[in-house]
């Protein structure tokens, strides 16, 4: 069982691509003959890890991708690690903005996803959709997210799970001026990342680090 979520719009946007792609990846999924559910999740501190929990429990899966909208990102952007903060830039859906609180308190200072994240990687680029390993992911509600995913998959076998950021849809792109990607193209990199982490045990040893 894959199980995918995306965000709810936020910050005055009326979509929010992360969900988009999270459906359409769902239904490339199960036309591959694989299990695969979708759940949005709200832009809130707290709640949405709660939302995802709870889908955890209800679908059991083997493969989780939390995904979430990189507004100015020209890439689909794999991410590397989840860091044990929360410091926010702009309030969440219910009107939060912690600043340098922990994720989960006294938990690690980060967590690695178990994506093979370089081997998704290649597997995207293949597909000729604009992607790269993201060495952060920022501190906002995606990391948060993240961090809480990473968090209750720390010690158990049998669960991989990891982030993804998209960038603008290209209807947002062109409001806003900024980079974009059709919904089309992020949810066929989504699937091709699913279909990679059930196949990949190991990642591949390639370089996709970064300079800065």
């Amino acid at each position: 069982m894959i199980l995918l979520t995306g965000f709810e719009p936020f910050g005055g946007e009326t979509t929010n691509p992360s969900w988009l792609a999270a459906q359409q990846a769902t239904i490339l999924l199960r036309a591959q003959g694989l299990e695969a559910a979708a759940v949005e999740v709200p832009c809130v501190f707290g709640r949405s890890v709660d939302v995802l929990t709870d889908a955890m429990d209800r679908h059991r899966p083997d493969v989780v991708l939390c995904l979430g909208q990189a507004g100015g990102r020209e890439r689909v952007s794999v991410e590397r690690v989840a860091i044990n903060i929360d410091d926010a830039r702009i309030p969440d859906n219910a009107g939060r903005r912690p600043v340098d609180d922990a994720v989960v308190p006294d938990g690690p200072a980060a967590y690695f996803s178990t994506l093979p994240i370089k081997a998704c990687r290649e597997a995207v680029a293949a597909l000729g959709v604009p992607v790269e390993v993201s060495q952060t992911a920022g501190t906002y509600v995606c990391n948060h997210l993240f961090y809480g995913l990473m968090h209750r998959l720390a010690g158990r076998s049998g669960t991989r799970g990891g982030f993804v950021h998209v960038p603008y849809s290209t209807e947002q792109a062109e409001a806003n001026g900024a980079p974009g990607l059709p919904v089309g193209d992020m949810a066929a990199a989504l699937a091709a990342i699913a279909t990679t982490t059930a196949r990949t045990p190991v990642d591949v040893r390639v370089s996709a680090g970064a300079e800065h």
